[in-house]
C-alpha cells in the first residue's frame, strides 16, 4: 500500500509541474511510512545521513510544496512546532498531553457534523477538524510505575 501511495503522490506532484528531486522524494517517502506525524526538524535528523548536503530549510520548503499540493496537513496543536501528516483519508488526531505522540483514529458519524452545521448556518462547509487530547498509554503506564 505504502508503494501505491507513494507512486499516487509523485504523478500528482508531476502533474502540478513539481520537479522531483531525490531529497523530496525521500522526504515523501518517509511522511508515507511515518505514524508518528514527523516534525520538519524530524525528518531532517532522519534523513541527513543519506543527503548530508540537506538542510532544515530544504525540509521545509518541500513540506510547504506537499502541502499546497494538497498531499500532506500541516498539524499546529498549539506548541511550537508543527507536525506533518500524509494525507490518506479522511481522519482525526487524538493527542498525547503528557509526551506530544498524535494517533489517527476514523469516525464516520462525524461527516454528519458538517451537514447539520451546514444546514443549520447556511454556510458552505470546507472541511472540520477534531481534536482529542488524554494520556497516551505509554505515558499512563510510566505514571503507574512512578506512583
Amino acid at each position: 500500500m505504502p508503494g501505491a501511495m507513494l507512486k499516487d503522490a509523485l504523478v500528482t506532484l508531476k502533474e502540478s509541474g513539481v520537479r522531483i528531486t531525490p531529497q523530496r522524494h525521500a522526504i515523501l517517502e518517509f511522511l508515507i511510512s511515518s505514524e508518528s506525524h514527523p516534525t520538519a526538524d524530524e525528518i531532517y535528523k532522519a534523513l541527513e545521513k543519506d543527503f548530508p548536503n540537506m538542510s532544515v530549510a530544504t525540509v521545509y520548503n518541500n513540506l510547504r510544496v506537499f502541502r499546497n499540493s494538497g498531499l500532506v496537513k500541516e498539524l499546529t496543536y498549539g506548541d511550537a512546532s508543527s507536525r506533518f501528516d500524509f494525507v490518506t483519508h479522511d481522519h482525526y488526531h487524538i493527542i498525547c498531553d503528557e509526551c506530544g505522540s498524535i494517533v489517527d483514529f476514523h469516525h464516520p458519524g462525524l461527516e454528519e457534523v458538517e451537514r447539520l452545521a451546514s444546514h443549520v448556518t447556511g454556510f458552505k462547509v470546507k472541511s472540520h477538524r477534531l481534536e482529542v487530547y488524554g494520556v497516551c498509554p505509554a505515558c499512563e503506564n510510566q505514571a503507574v510505575k512512578s506512583n
